[in-house]
């Protein structure tokens, strides 16, 4: 319809807004890091939503930016009882904006310590108006330099904090005044490059987790308009060790439970095939998927490539590129899993291509088929 003369022109839909998820666990130095972004200029108009566990919240007291712009959820944990209060919170942010009455470019969520962070992703991916308004643009763990080690240990919470960020941010690193602590320091990087292969990992007190570096980490570069796949998805940095050298060490296998990997195509798979694979993941292993995110060759369309995002069962709404990024156009999808075997997932996705597996004999490898218990044909009979 063509406005009349002297009508206000309908306004075109805003641009997603960022959201950025600053996680890790109980005395990492959160609110310490948060402070020293929100001074920075480029966080300018940044509104910040505090989450904290139990009956009387302290943190948003410490948060020193606090000119209306930061926000306590203080009755329980996000990763449980909060889901409903965060997307409350969340509305009542864009209402102020549409309204005029609150002016901000990008929200940060700092969970507590205990969080999961899988329910805030959750929210950010899959709430049928809020993906409309945000797009999620990284997960930032904070770590203890001083005790993170430990902490990894102890708690599979810090675990799956580590795993699924996009930036690592050691904190404390200016307290190692020991050779002991300095080595400790040093195996705990050595496992956290482990646990989170693509992570980088900054230093705080050398003012290494600056806002430039620790923001536009996610699904795309805002500059460019378009996913910047190869920087977000890291595929190489999940190849398996012997890809790379003769090791036999699986620099992806850690904490016993929980490793990342990559599977990758030069085939293209059809739209409805994909989709069953997905469907098959999230149903037998969802709870187990900490985090998949990759770029898929359709056979129906193979020049026009689409990008995915999913966390445990949930799975943000798909974007399709109008060309392929960069000259490498298989598909490629990036795992963190706990409990899974690759091969699981390998086999899975093989079978949907219908390719067999060569280190098995020829019968074998066309008889073995993991769809067969899902109506799939038993070549065997």
């Amino acid at each position: 319809m063509i406005a009349a003369e002297g009508a206000p022109h309908p306004r075109a839909p805003a641009a997603p807004l960022p959201l950025t998820v600053i996680t890790g666990f109980l005395g990492a130095g959160k609110t310490s890091l948060l402070n020293r972004l929100l001074k920075d200029p480029a966080l300018a108009e940044t509104a910040v939503i505090v989450n904290e566990f139990g009956e009387i919240g302290l943190d948003h007291l410490l948060v020193e930016y606090v000119e209306g712009g930061v926000m306590l959820l203080s009755t329980g944990c996000l990763c449980c009882t909060l889901r409903g209060d965060l997307v409350n919170t969340l509305e009542t942010l864009l209402r102020g904006l549409d309204n005029g009455r609150l002016a901000f470019r990008r929200v940060i969520i700092e969970t507590t310590g205990l969080a999961d962070p899988a329910p805030v992703l959750h929210t950010a991916m899959v709430h049928p108006y809020l993906v409309m308004r945000f797009r999620l643009d990284g997960v930032v763990t904070v770590v203890d330099a001083m005790n993170g080690l430990a902490t990894l240990d102890a708690h599979p919470e810090a675990v799956k904090q580590a795993a699924v960020a996009d930036r690592i941010v050691l904190t404390k690193t200016d307290l190692l005044d020991t050779p002991e602590r300095r080595a400790t320091a040093e195996r705990l990087r050595a496992r956290l490059a482990a646990l989170n292969p693509a992570a980088p990992v900054l230093d705080a007190a050398a003012g290494e987790a600056s806002a430039a570096r620790l923001t536009d980490c996610g699904l795309y570069d805002p500059a460019r308009k378009i996913p910047d796949v190869t920087r977000w998805l890291a595929e190489e940095a999940y190849a398996p060790a012997d890809a790379h050298d003769h090791h036999h060490h699986d620099v992806n296998r850690h904490d016993d439970r929980i490793r990342a990997f990559s599977v990758a195509s030069d085939q293209a798979i059809p739209a409805a095939a994909f989709d069953m694979f997905l469907e098959l993941v999230r149903s037998l292993h969802g709870p187990n998927l900490l985090r998949l995110k990759g770029i898929v060759k359709l056979a129906e369309t193979p020049d026009t490539p689409v990008v995915i995002h999913g966390v445990q069962h949930v799975f943000h709404p798909p974007a399709t590129l109008t060309a392929w990024p960069d000259g490498d156009r298989r598909t490629r999808l990036v795992f963190i899993m706990s409990d899974t075997e690759p091969r699981t997932i390998e086999d899975l996705f093989n079978a949907f291509l219908g390719v067999a597996r060569p280190d098995q004999p020829d019968r074998a490898a066309l008889t073995d088929n993991p769809l067969v218990p899902f109506g799939g044909a038993d070549h065997s009979r």
